[in-house]
């Protein structure tokens, strides 16, 4: 029987409830926010005992459906004050759905801010221990501590010193596949930061003595399985290489941030380009990799230094746009340190770049200065105050410096691709409860309707971030429905899993109104509508009455039934 595992870390207790039968098809992201509009106060202090933190595999994982082991996490946001789901990869996912567990939610607050504990979770069920020797480490070393207790088998999801601080920047790290380097992030919306007010340092997942879950009806779940593999395998492989490849295209299409936004194209792009790391294999090592049993994209370049030593895992393009170019770095291997860095305090790359990138134009450092934007990063957790702004993120640091042109919505920082070129993505970012994040809805191509278009993408991508799928997967809506059948001997229709999607993003919408959000609040940035790309000429131009559209639910088109996720 499928599980609720509930935290109590004020009294320090963990109980199973219980998964509701009619919430079988609710997992990762909707899931979350299902638990997070019935059980929390919208209008709660994210870092209060109040607020919870939801770990949420998707429906599939645990499953052998390929790439379907990513994990959900959600809270109200110290970053945006709304609702926050982030989604990650690695080793957790998979493991935490195979022992039972739909969701694991994180309730209270340590009485004494002084400890750290860590939930350890096997197929003999779970407990707390305390673990105050883990207190302030990074986290590369805190799964070396954590290695050296647990069985090969345990994956770890870590909270890092910026969390522990409580900076609205930080993340949560997942310990990745084989190699067990907290390298895979849920990084947007500085959930980590709720990890760490609530004491917890640590969830220890250990699936040994189980195996996958297994399908209703087993023969149609494989043959399905089956066809999806082999038409990726056959297919282009946009990922072959990760997303590091997408420099060259995204400044030829004018949304490559440079120097904080002032420019979309950057004349140091080809430096940048994550083609010069597979190059760099033959001679340094490193390679691509999968962060999770059963994936076969296998996005995840490992980053080793011209000695040979191992750096980073997974350097994307996000990460290289925003600490790269809109810092005006034009070298690899220095931003690949600052990934380093902030996979070790336990920041979002986003939001970070974002951050350095504005104090930048602000004149605390120059751009282009890599050594000194690593070591104001390396002073995070050191009690330096600048460092510590910018792990509170983009509109921290705006404040900081009184700044008139601040690259946030909903108090997010805006991640590389640039509205103002692809203005149905800034319809996304506009009205996504999420905030300026892309993978609530990307749209790269021209289109007839953005507000369709945003809709459309915002509604797959809820639903493929619901079923435990990585979006690079790139499942439609028809493979999702008819695995969920297959799986649970279900009968839902098209339709019925569209729905699914369409009752996320409107759970979150209603956290968000209460919350205080308004339709002022469903715009970009004053500048992003005056302010013109100087390679391109373009602003956002979508009049706010097309934006809100977005919130009635258009019918649905043959585009639709036709799309992939994609973020």
């Amino acid at each position: 029987m499928d599980r609720i595992l509930r935290v109590d870390m004020t009294n320090l207790t963990v109980k199973d409830e219980p998964f509701p039968e009619d919430w079988t098809l609710l997992g990762g992201r909707g899931l979350s926010a299902r638990i997070l509009l019935k059980e929390v106060n919208p209008k709660c202090d994210p870092l209060g005992p109040e607020n919870k933190l939801v770990l949420a595999p998707g429906v599939l994982s645990g499953s052998v459906a390929p790439t379907s082991g990513r994990m959900s996490v959600g809270a109200k946001s110290p970053l945006t004050q709304g609702i926050k789901e982030a989604n990650s990869g690695g080793q957790a996912g998979q493991k935490l759905m195979r022992l039972g567990y739909r969701a694991l939610i994180v309730e209270g607050k340590a009485k004494d801010p002084s400890k750290r504990y860590m939930v350890v979770v096997d197929k003999d069920g779970a407990k707390i221990r305390e673990c105050s020797e883990l207190k302030m480490l990074r986290t590369y070393a805190a799964s070396e501590k954590l290695a050296a207790q647990f069985s090969e088998r345990a994956a770890f999801v870590l909270c890092g010193p910026a969390g522990e601080l409580g900076l609205s920047g930080a993340s949560v790290a997942f310990t990745d596949e084989g190699h067990r380097h907290p390298a895979r992030h849920a990084a947007r919306g500085g959930l980590g930061a709720v990890m760490g007010s609530k004491g917890l340092k640590a969830v220890v997942v250990d699936d040994e003595g189980t195996r996958a879950r297994a399908a209703t009806d087993a023969a149609g779940f494989k043959t399905w399985v089956a066809r999806m593999s082999k038409e990726y395998m056959g297919g282009a492989q946009l990922f072959q290489y990760g997303t590091s490849t997408t420099v060259p295209l995204a400044n030829m299409m004018s949304t490559l941030p440079t120097r904080n936004r002032r420019e979309m194209q950057f004349e140091g792009a080809d430096t940048l380009d994550g083609m010069n790391l597979v190059k760099n294999f033959e001679t340094r090592g490193g390679g691509m990799h999968h962060c999770m049993t059963g994936c076969i994209v296998q996005c995840s370049n490992v980053i080793h230094d011209a000695n040979g030593n191992y750096v980073t895992s997974a350097l994307e393009f996000e990460t290289i746009a925003l600490c790269g170019s809109n810092c005006g770095i034009a070298d690899l291997d220095k931003v690949a340190q600052m990934d380093r860095l902030c996979d070790e305090l336990g920041l979002d790359t986003i939001e970070t770049g974002g951050a350095i990138a504005l104090a930048m134009d602000s004149g605390a450092l120059a751009f282009g200065d890599g050594d000194a934007a690593i070591a104001l990063l390396d002073k995070v957790d050191k009690g330096d105050k600048l460092a510590e702004t910018i792990g509170r993120g983009v509109v921290a640091v705006g404040k900081h410096f009184k700044s008139e042109r601040v690259p946030a919505i909903r108090r997010q920082g805006v991640p590389a691709w640039e509205p103002r070129t692809l203005n149905a993505s800034g319809i996304t970012y506009a009205t996504s409860a999420m905030g300026a994040d892309h993978t609530a809805g990307l749209v790269v191509m021209p289109v007839e309707d953005p507000a369709k278009a945003s809709q459309e993408a915002q509604l797959i991508n809820a639903l493929c971030d619901s079923s435990g799928f990585c979006q690079f997967q790139q499942p439609t809506i028809e493979d999702i429905r008819s695995l969920y059948n297959l799986m649970y001997g279900k009968s839902i229709t098209f339709e019925d899993a569209a729905d699914i999607g369409w009752q996320c993003m409107q759970d979150e919408w209603a956290f968000n109104r209460t919350a205080g959000f308004g339709p002022e609040d469903n715009d970009l940035p004053a500048w992003m509508r005056t302010e013109a790309i100087p390679s391109n000429g373009a602003v956002f131009a979508v009049p706010k009455e097309e934006i809100m559209r977005v919130f009635q639910r258009m019918p649905v088109s043959d585009e639709l039934r036709q799309m992939k996720a994609v973020g």
